[in-house]
């Protein structure tokens, strides 16, 4: 193969994240190396200063627990629950619309109009009115254009939970497919989700999140990246567990389960998260569909980036101060699990910010938590994390990237300012994404970023004029180059740049067939 041919190759990325696959006995392989790495530090190796040392411990335990949980996940994800070509239920679509502009909106539209499905009936569900939009009324011109109904709600609350609502009090179909205005619909949308409803107790199915902008610029690249593992392998492996999440767009769910569980949850702005466990907790079963089936837009500025990822963090966090789902009945064990482990990720936080402040302490006052040679810690902990690596690539059949790393790992404050806003119970409003590009320089939302270069680059240069450079400053300072290389990768989404031409024109490209 000449090089021409190879550059012409490039990943399927509405596929490649969905066709990974480990071997079991690699699963095992590598729960027994994360057991001992941790059991090692934990009770065998010397002890340094011993508030480093219980910090380090706090870490790894989250990072044990984030590990072990996802092995279990990935250990079956070829499970799919039965599924009937033959049944066709009635179907409402809602496209829940706020504000969003009115060109958007009809490309869902026509969309959702073209897909092959027996009986359905399209409703645009405006929430501009209350929402104070001056557009609101373009709305219902365009869905008179288009020949839906359109369900203009005048009453506020609940925000896009109370807008579904609302149109579920004026229809009546037995499932409700669930777009946001950008998410785009395949032809075959209902076509391969309504057959799981032929199980009586399927209460709700759901299909992946995709952005079809993703190729725009640093942001989208960085947002679909960093959604890829979750719609990918994890996702895979909670239908075996009955543990799907539901996500708010590209879903279907059967109007009886909304019904027993009061319809969606109005007390939190994660709405789709709460209301999935609610109706888990009722008895309900779920099915993720492991098929792009719906394509959307991505956040385009590093703004928008910031408060959706709040949103989403401060949401799901409540299920763990307000919910307090773990004492509740009705879930199982490892529905319990997986709501923990999906909250927990947003918990990640402060342990990524105890990781990164463990060798600024080293460089500044000399103190580490363990008292061992750097080649031994480095014989235990390299196989395990290295072996960690290649489980995690082959389970998203090689495509999760450094980028997806950064944005998962250098976003610490975000999840930071959603920790404390769950704890102290503040009242953060649900804030649709904006759907068009919002120039400017974002520099401004990673200054701990910038804070933790300075830092430590200036307590590198303390160390060394301390003791020079000895074994206990390389390794420190290797992780301080690795944590500035993920930090940088995040920084760089906040500055200000130019989107192609043809990206733009991509972009606007919508494909409504699989």
């Amino acid at each position: 193969m000449n090089t021409k041919q190879k550059k012409e190759i490039r990943p399927n990325v509405r596929t490649d994240f969905l066709r990974g696959k480990v071997s079991k006995s690699l699963i095992c392989f590598n729960v027994l190396l994360g057991a001992i790495y941790f059991i090692a530090i934990l009770f065998f190796f010397p002890r340094g200063n011993i508030v480093l040392f219980w910090l380090l411990i706090a870490g790894e335990i989250f990072h044990v627990w984030q590990l072990f949980t996802y092995l279990y996940t990935i250990w079956d994800m070829e499970y799919m629950p039965p599924f009937d070509h033959s049944y066709a239920p009635p179907a409402d679509v809602f496209i829940t619309v706020c504000g969003e502009p009115s060109d958007i909106v009809e490309q869902t539209v026509l969309a959702a109009q073209a897909m092959e499905y027996p009986r359905f009936n399209i409703y645009i569900l405006n929430d501009g009115y209350v929402a104070k939009k001056s557009g609101w009324m373009e709305m219902e011109m365009l869905a008179a254009k288009l020949g839906v109904a359109c369900i203009t709600r005048k009453k506020p609350g609940g925000a896009k939970a109370g807008n579904i609502n609302n149109a579920i009090a004026e229809t009546k179909s037995p499932l409700i497919a669930v777009f946001d205005a950008d998410h785009v619909p395949h032809r075959d949308f209902l076509k391969k989700t309504a057959g799981y409803f032929s199980d009586s107790r399927m209460g709700f199915v759901q299909s992946p999140q995709y952005y079809r902008n993703y190729g725009m610029n640093e942001v989208t690249s960085g947002a679909w990246e960093q959604q890829s593992l979750f719609f990918g392998a994890i996702c895979k492996g909670r239908n075996r567990l009955n543990s799907t999440t539901m996500c708010g767009t590209n879903m279907v769910i059967r109007r009886q389960a909304l019904s027993e569980v009061g319809n969606i949850c109005t007390e939190s702005i994660a709405e789709d998260f709460v209301t999935g466990m609610l109706i888990h907790q009722r008895g309900w079963r779920s099915c993720y569909v492991p098929e792009v089936l719906a394509e959307g837009l991505a956040p385009e500025d590093f703004l928008s980036y910031y408060k959706q990822q709040f949103r989403w963090a401060r949401g799901s966090l409540d299920v763990l101060f307000r919910y307090n789902f773990m004492f509740k009945r009705g879930l199982s064990l490892s529905q319990r699990v997986q709501y923990l482990s999906a909250i927990s990720y947003f918990l990640s936080g402060i342990v990524v910010l105890i990781d990164a402040l463990i060798p600024a302490a080293f460089f500044f006052t000399g103190l580490v938590p363990l008292q061992i040679s750097t080649m031994l810690l480095a014989g235990i902990f390299l196989p395990y994390i290295l072996t960690t690596i290649y489980v995690l690539q082959a389970s998203t059949n090689f495509s999760y990237s450094f980028k997806s790393l950064a944005f998962s790992i250098a976003g610490f404050n975000i999840h930071l300012s959603a920790i404390f806003a769950a704890m102290l119970g503040t009242k953060n409003g649900f804030s649709v994404t904006s759907k068009r590009k919002i120039d400017g320089n974002f520099i401004g939302l990673v200054v701990p970023q910038m804070a933790y270069f300075l830092v430590t680059y200036a307590g590198a240069a303390v160390a060394i004029l301390r003791s020079g450079i000895t074994t206990s400053f390389v390794s420190n300072f290797a992780w301080v180059i690795l944590n500035t290389a993920l930090f940088s990768e995040f920084m760089s989404a906040a500055l200000p740049g130019e989107v192609p031409a043809e990206s733009k024109a991509k972009t606007k490209a919508v494909a409504v067939a699989g």
